[in-house]
């Protein structure tokens, strides 16, 4: 899947109009369906309240152990207080040694409380210190409607989320390779234990590629899914919605038929050039780095514009030197944005023609000798 693009576009994206989503409503007291690689909302519904969200928590826990430096294979010893925790468990034992990634898939698959609690305690130190690690990330990825009391979601207070911040964490979890590829697995045997995902829209939904489940009775259930298509990845959330799996499925439909991934951009394609002084070279494209689409209704138009942190260089450059950004909109409203760099070195005409001229003096020694 294509790089989803930095979460601090979500910011720019709050006050962009929600498409009118004719037909389409959900049981859930909040839902979001989010297009995963620009953050643009679908279609939403008391969005922004804060509720309990029960174990997709969980995929918080995730994303924070895995930056945490901490490798899939190291073994975890299992503290006597991570075991008997209440609710969902894979029956960890105090003394039991088990892989990070074994409690990963136990954590996310099976939605174990203790492996969350073991996955905390072994990565942040403490459960305490990996909380307030997890409050960071939210922090960073913009959800300003969370706070995180727990790594297994259950129900605590100060702990909350809504639709949308769980929206955004999803989009994070996509960029993170090995979390993806956990929440996409339907049944893995790892450590003498079977996990089975429970997850159903795995097996019932085209294109899903997983997310996580949670329920207590006083979050209700609740569901982060995402599902791809034609080069689309949409992501939908949630809570306490009796009938989750038929209004995933039903947002993802009408996501999937409404609007399509438009590519407006390929990796290295030169936008503008530079002038350069000092430079062998007078000019420096100016390049984006990475395939750029947008998630568009068919007909819907967007306008570009250029927008460069300075209007001359001077050697020596280095390729890669951010140079700026293309921004697009609809209307006045930022819809997307895409880093521009520097596609070549250029070096500086003082100390290049030094090399250039010793290789020319060599050459010509070599034909004095023919």
């Amino acid at each position: 899947m294509k790089r989803i693009f930095s979460v601090a576009l979500a910011a720019a994206l709050v006050w962009l109009p929600v498409p009118a989503a004719h037909g389409v409503g959900t049981s859930a007291s909040s839902a979001v369906l989010m297009d995963a690689g620009s953050g643009r909302v679908l279609y939403q519904s008391n969005a922004h309240e804060p509720r309990l969200i029960a174990s997709i928590t969980k995929l918080m826990t995730a994303l924070v152990a895995l930056e945490s430096g901490h490798a899939l294979d190291e073994v975890v010893t299992i503290d006597p207080a991570w075991t008997g925790v209440e609710g969902s468990s894979i029956y960890l034992k105090a003394g039991e040694q088990v892989t990070l990634e074994t409690l990963l898939y136990g954590m996310l698959l099976r939605s174990g409380n203790d492996a969350a609690t073991a996955v905390a305690g072994f990565c942040g130190g403490t459960v305490e210190s990996f909380v307030v690690q997890m409050n960071e990330k939210a922090a960073q990825l913009g959800m300003e409607d969370s706070a995180f009391a727990n790594p297994s979601g259950l129900n605590e207070e100060g702990h909350h989320s809504s639709a949308w911040d769980m929206a955004l964490l999803a989009r994070a979890c996509l960029e993170n390779e090995t979390l993806s590829k956990i929440v996409a697995t339907k049944s893995i045997a790892l450590g003498g234990r079977i996990f089975t995902n429970h997850n159903k829209l795995l097996w019932r939904y085209q294109g899903c590629i997983g997310m996580k489940t949670g329920f207590t009775e006083k979050a209700g259930r609740t569901l982060v899914s995402a599902a791809e298509r034609d080069g689309l990845t949409l992501v939908c959330v949630t809570l306490n919605d009796p009938s989750d799996w038929a209004d995933h499925a039903a947002l993802f439909d009408y996501g999937f038929a409404e609007f399509e991934s438009r590519s407006l951009l390929c990796a290295g394609e030169t936008l503008c050039r530079l002038p350069v002084s000092g430079g062998l070279i007078s000019f420096c494209p100016a390049v984006v780095e990475e395939d750029f689409s947008l998630c568009l209704a068919p007909g819907e138009e967007v306008r570009r514009e250029l927008v460069m942190n300075r209007a001359s260089l001077t050697a020596p450059v280095r390729q890669g030197t951010p140079l700026g950004e293309v921004v697009y909109y609809q209307e006045q409203t930022v819809v997307g944005r895409a880093p521009l760099t520097a596609g070549r070195s250029i070096e500086d005409v003082q100390v290049a023609p030094l090399g250039l001229w010793e290789s020319l003096k060599g050459r010509l020694q070599e034909l004095s000798c023919l």
